[in-house]
């Protein structure tokens, strides 16, 4: 009896998660319907992937981390696609190189879907004959997967909006949504936090990246947030006073690149006669004062921090304060709603726009928790190879899939990337 139990417990979950997989596969491909091939295939810049290389690289790590690990029986549509779409794994062999991967003009976005199909009717094969005990085995591979094809959701977001901005039109790529209407910026308030010996990391049995562990004690002093993120608003104030022109403000590397680029303001801010716009995935538009300022790197987010006499907060600070927060109260992708920050609503004297909106920028440094152990085998190169030279960031954004974040979540990035949906909250010592 307790083995027919778990054998129909163990049956239940197979289907949850064949489900989960399924829909997975099926919103990635609606978030990429309305581009072109000639919008999938072309590759911005050396940091962003063309869209056509997302829809194989997602496919490839299905293929190589579940059906050569897991279905002795499976065929590869194509062995050179392993070269093709390996991202970054060295363990798994050579690959493409990051900044010519605009290159693969062979095999076309049909192959590319065709692909797809061929891998997600052999993981449905798999499924079929999968018991428990390959269920069991598989399943830190399939969550895995899951979670990775959700970030490459958000990157294709990411990566398709570069390009358009950079095209000679600047035309939409999901025109007719309308912007969600919502209230001038509240004043901000300081939401103050005790100190002590409090735990951080991930804790459970609920999926979680590898770095996000182990779950550890840590110490914080008494500090406070802001109680919402930084506005446009309040950010177009650091530009015309003169934020960009005093190197005060400024780290020494941030203040050397914004000189070399010639940056003046956050990414995707054209200004026309009639004053600072914008450039969401809905088109160029005007810009919206009061919602949270994006595609900031972390030199800017510290420079306007450093401007108001705040700082940026502690990953543990901010992770601390968003404890027992529902991120499903966030504002998430949906490919047919707004896929930019909008403004926040939230409580007075509380914590608002934490989750969803944009991610947000912390002075972390992104680096292994104590005692941390890497997955074993070539998945291991997920996450801690890049414990170096990157910056924590927290939240998830507008361009994050429902149901990814958590308040133990831990994305990073290089302190001078703007593409992505980077935005700030102020915090202060007590």
């Amino acid at each position: 009896m307790a083995r027919d139990l778990a054998e129909t417990a163990s049956a239940g979950s197979g289907a949850r998660l064949r489900a989960r997989f399924q829909a997975v596969r099926a919103r990635t491909l609606a978030l990429a319907a309305p581009f072109s091939a000639e919008d999938r295939g072309a590759q911005a810049m050396a940091d962003a992937a063309p869209g056509k290389w997302h829809l194989g690289h997602t496919t490839w790590f299905w293929e190589t981390f579940l059906l050569k690990a897991f279905d002795p029986g499976y065929a590869p549509m194509d062995a050179r696609f392993n070269y093709l779409f390996n991202s970054y794994y060295e363990a798994i062999g050579a690959r493409q190189a990051r900044p010519e991967r605009g290159l693969i003009t062979r095999p076309g976005l049909d192959a590319v879907l065709a692909y797809r199909a061929h891998v997600d009717a052999a993981v449905g094969r798999w499924f079929d004959g999968a018991d428990s005990a390959a269920l069991d085995a598989a399943r830190a591979v399939i969550e895995t997967g899951l979670a990775h094809e959700e970030q490459h959701q958000e990157l294709f977001l990411t990566d398709m909006k570069y390009l358009l901005s950079r095209a000679a039109f600047r035309e939409a790529g999901f025109p007719g949504a309308a912007r969600p209407a919502g209230p001038d910026a509240t004043p901000l308030e300081w939401i103050a936090f005790e100190g002590g010996v409090y735990r951080f990391g991930h804790e459970g049995q609920a999926f979680a990246f590898d770095n996000e562990s182990p779950a550890h004690d840590g110490v914080l002093t008494p500090f406070a947030l802001a109680s919402r993120p930084v506005t446009n608003g309040e950010f177009l104030a650091f530009i015309e006073e003169g934020g960009y022109r005093e190197a005060r403000h400024w780290l020494s590397d941030g203040w050397a690149l914004i000189q070399a680029e010639g940056r003046a303001a956050p990414l995707y801010w054209p200004r026309g006669e009639a004053g600072w716009r914008e450039f969401p995935l809905h088109g160029e538009a005007e810009l919206d004062l009061s919602a949270p300022v994006s595609h900031v790197d972390y030199y800017e987010a510290s420079a306007y921090a450093a401007w108001t006499g705040a700082r940026l907060p502690e990953e543990r600070e901010w992770e601390h304060a968003a404890r027992g927060v529902d991120p499903d109260e966030g504002r998430w992708a949906d490919p047919g709603g707004w896929l930019h920050a909008a403004r926040v609503e939230g409580p007075a004297g509380g914590l608002s726009g934490l989750f969803g909106g944009v991610w947000e920028w912390t002075r972390s440094a992104y680096a292994p928790y104590p005692g941390y152990r890497a997955n074993e085998g070539a998945i291991g190169e997920y996450n801690a190879k890049f414990m170096c030279g990157q910056y924590v960031l927290k939240g998830g954004s507008a361009l994050t899939a429902p149901g990814h974040m958590r308040a133990s979540y831990r994305n990073f990035f290089p302190p001078g990337a703007q593409w992505q949906m980077t935005g700030l909250r102020l915090a202060r010592d007590i």
